[in-house]
């Protein structure tokens, strides 16, 4: 049944699960390795990772483009990879926006995102009448007879983008979509696939090693390291309760410090000492995962919220160094320090700007200082926090 407008719901958002998705090559190669996870109708879900971490090879599982060499993929309740099941790409009701574009050349703007309703069987006046509809909510609705070598790379991926949403699937795939664009559309970008991926209401699965734009988008984080996934839950978890070391490293930190822990305060924070040069430190921090009845060697990562800079010797002064860097961030300076004991600490925000070489304090807060046991592994079995 056509629709009246590009705006209006989905008929079915799909379902995603994934039970023990493993994609070796022929090479011997273990590209991703026993990934689960399940997906209620709806939910952005953003892939975080490094490259080479498996994030395209799990999305192009997902998509059909590659074969499983273990594990199910069911979308929408029907299996559509398995041991003895591949649908192709065509008959998995999905929709993927690719980092490279993927435009037909031959068709102009409109009639790339027109095809894709045309191929239901929308009368192509409705179906361009739509494209236009939409493309206009994308900025670029002055250009719809443009053909794609017309467009400029950021006009290209948000008709990518419209084609990818004006097709009614219950299931649309990002690769990337915005790594190509400059910071100022880029953030426009962001916004709008928010914006109209949640109107439309589909079940999103988008991938990126940006941590800024998996926070700003994501209902569900799930970060991937080495084709495995690490840790899954919602952005607030994976930033505040980490569960590994990796994962706090790639969702951002100012520095860490090798510290000793002494036990668990009566609070629940553990105590933490460390000796930076000056005299020896006590402070409270976050115990991280594994880290219930730990004391000796111990690793202190900490977030740039938890840092602050202070006045040598002053309240709060808890280490001491020398301002190496500044930069302004137009609401205030963010600076880098090298400890006296040549541990470096960076993104230190502060509305006031010191001055390069000049000696501060630094003052840390127990909540974003995140304790390890030294030598704790990067992988985690854990996932489902």
């Amino acid at each position: 049944m056509t629709k009246s407008n590009a705006q209006a719901p989905l008929t079915a958002a799909h379902p995603v699960r994934v039970q023990s998705m493993t994609k070796q090559y022929p090479n011997g190669k273990l590209a991703v390795e026993d990934i689960c996870f399940e997906l209620s109708p709806g939910t952005f879900f953003v892939l975080l990772g490094p490259s080479g971490s498996g994030k395209t090879t799990m999305l192009r599982c997902l998509a059909g483009i590659e074969r499983l060499s273990g594990g199910r993929i069911e979308i929408g309740g029907r299996a559509v990879a398995a041991p003895s099941i591949h649908l192709p790409p065509e008959q998995r009701e999905l929709a993927m926006v690719f980092q490279d574009y993927a435009l037909w050349p031959h068709l102009c703007a409109r009639d790339n995102v027109a095809f894709a309703l045309k191929r239901r069987g929308v009368h192509r006046e409705e179906a361009r009448r739509r494209a236009e509809i939409l493309l206009g909510r994308l900025g670029i609705g002055a250009l719809c007879q443009r053909f794609p070598s017309e467009l400029s790379g950021g006009e290209q991926q948000r008709v990518g983008l419209a084609r990818a949403l004006i097709g009614d699937t219950g299931l649309l795939l990002c690769d990337e979509p915005l790594s190509n664009l400059d910071a100022a559309l880029r953030e426009q970008m962001r916004v709008e696939i928010s914006s109209l991926v949640r109107e439309a209401g589909t079940t999103t699965i988008y991938i990126t090693h940006d941590q800024a734009e998996a926070f700003a988008l994501a209902d569900r984080i799930g970060v991937l390291e080495h084709g495995r996934l690490v840790q899954l839950a919602d952005p607030e978890t994976i930033y505040a309760a980490p569960a590994t070391p990796f994962v706090a490293r790639f969702t951002g930190l100012a520095g860490e410090l090798a510290v000793r822990i002494a036990g668990r305060a009566p609070t629940g924070e553990v105590e933490i000492h460390l000796d930076a040069g000056t005299n020896p430190v006590r402070l409270l921090a976050t115990p991280g995962e594994g880290l219930d009845r730990h004391t000796g060697a111990g690793l202190l990562l900490v977030r740039p919220a938890a840092v602050s800079l202070a006045e040598p010797g002053g309240t709060g002064c808890q280490l001491l160094g020398k301002v190496t860097d500044v930069a302004f961030r137009g609401v205030g300076y963010e600076h880098a320090v090298v400890l006296v004991d040549g541990t470096p600490l960076s993104g230190i925000f502060s509305p006031r700007r010191a001055r390069r070489g000049d000696n501060v304090g630094v003052a840390l807060r127990p909540n974003g200082c995140l304790a390890f046991a030294a030598g704790t592994s990067t992988s985690s079995t854990a996932i489902g926090r």
